[in-house]
């Protein structure tokens, strides 16, 4: 509880010193950050699953969100709708049919030059009826649109869809890669994960590419309807704030109330699943697989289970994220930083530990955010005394970029130094 208090007072120090929309902003991310230390948490901590794909999954589930929430682009449909529908229903055929192929076709030479010869001319066909569909959606309107857009439904329906999203990516990966060593099993999760993201980039029918879809609808109020409301800003004068800030606030404490309701439901449910049979069950399977099945239990199914409740949990946080944003940003994804800042969340927390890995995700999370203005402010101190001219004053102001990840590095190192199971350690 006092590493809890004492993050809690870092955050109000931040209300108090900068602004109370900085602190509100760093806990809000918090708050998302927790549920994916959460999530890798799960698969790392009860399972030692190593998981390096985790934006991957976060960036499903926003694309979950997006999907269900915008509004449906009507020209876009009438242009080339229908035609990628059946595009993608094409190209499920033939996954299916080579799936069926392979396992009803006498083993030997022929089912391969077969199964070569199916998937050649599905790659063919699928093409034929994917390319124009996509160029004509593309074509609609393009700096404005030139996708398909979503279904218009409300946006919270977006976070469980987003979850799904990342829970079926999950399944595909774990059939085929959780029966292969933890190294083999890290590199196909970061490989899925920057073919999502390259999809996500470069496929403007689903997702904008580059250009971003903005103005995803939001589960709270617009500032600028608080604004315009009489009443609200007779409230906020009455307690000497203006109608701006005063909106500014409220809306990010309803995403602050959203937030903690699914991050404390999780924390409950994970803390539920831990301490059961099936819980138990998990860790023995990390501390010994061998003996785990020597006593009768499917480590690879088990393996495929947490694998997956993990990345829905990851997806649900990439949801939450991306209807805070109001956006999906798919050149944001940077598997390699952000993932590796997840994981220290959870190093640093302590793996194994649900708790420990919400104090990491929040303690993380607020460094990560006030270490380069801190940092900067440093620098400036140590080279008040130099020429303006000075080369060296030159180098240390520009070494402020990468104060954020040399803190991250120092701070691991010394969590496994002195802490080496975290700072909440596994029970």
């Amino acid at each position: 509880m006092a590493l809890f208090a004492l993050v809690a007072l870092l955050i109000l120090g931040t209300g108090f010193v900068q602004s109370w929309n900085s602190a509100l902003f760093i806990l809000n991310y918090g708050l998302i950050s927790a549920i994916m230390a959460l999530g890798v948490n799960m698969q790392w901590g009860y399972a030692g699953l190593f998981n390096v794909g985790v934006m991957g999954f976060v960036a499903l589930g926003g694309l979950g969100a997006v999907l269900v929430s915008m509004p449906p682009v009507g020209e876009a449909w009438a242009a080339g709708g229908l035609r990628m529908v059946g595009a993608l229903a094409l190209g499920l055929g033939v996954i299916i049919g080579a799936i069926v192929l392979w396992r009803r076709a006498p083993a030997g030479r022929w089912r391969g030059l077969a199964m070569v010869g199916w998937l050649v001319a599905g790659f063919f066909a699928f093409r034929a009826v994917f390319d124009p569909a996509v160029q004509a959606i593309e074509a609609v309107n393009p700096a404005a649109t030139g996708y398909l857009g979503g279904l218009g439904l409300p946006v919270l329906l977006g976070w469980p869809v987003g979850a799904v999203l990342a829970a079926g990516a999950a399944w595909v990966i774990g059939k085929t890669a959780l029966g292969l060593r933890s190294d083999y099993l890290a590199i196909a999760t970061l490989g899925i994960a920057e073919i999502v993201i390259a999809v996500l980039k470069n496929e403007d029918w689903l997702s904008r590419g580059v250009k971003n879809v903005i103005g995803v609808p939001r589960p709270v109020p617009y500032e600028v309807d608080l604004q315009a409301d009489p009443g609200f800003v007779a409230q906020a004068e009455a307690l000497g704030l203006d109608a701006v800030t005063a909106s500014t606030l409220v809306v990010k404490l309803a995403y602050t109330g959203l937030f903690a309701v699914v991050l404390i439901a999780l924390i409950w449910l994970s803390q539920k699943a831990l301490n059961s049979p099936w819980g138990r069950m998990m860790r023995a399977i990390r501390d010994n697989e061998v003996a785990a099945e020597a006593m009768g239990k499917d480590v690879k199914a088990r393996h495929l289970q947490v694998f997956i409740l993990g990345s829905a949990i990851c997806g649900l946080a990439g949801a939450m994220m991306v209807t805070y944003d109001s956006q999906l940003t798919p050149s944001s994804y940077q598997p390699l930083r952000f993932t590796f800042l997840v994981w220290v969340m959870v190093i640093v927390g302590g793996s194994g530990n649900n708790w420990g890995a919400v104090l990491g995700g929040f303690l993380i999370w607020f460094l990560w955010v006030q270490v380069e203005p801190l940092g900067a402010f440093l620098m400036q101190l140590l080279t008040s005394g130099m020429a303006e001219e000075s080369g060296l004053r030159a180098h240390l102001m520009e070494s402020v970029a990468h104060m954020r990840l040399l803190t991250m590095g120092v701070i691991l190192l010394l969590v496994l130094r002195f802490s080496p199971r975290g700072l909440i350690p596994e029970r």
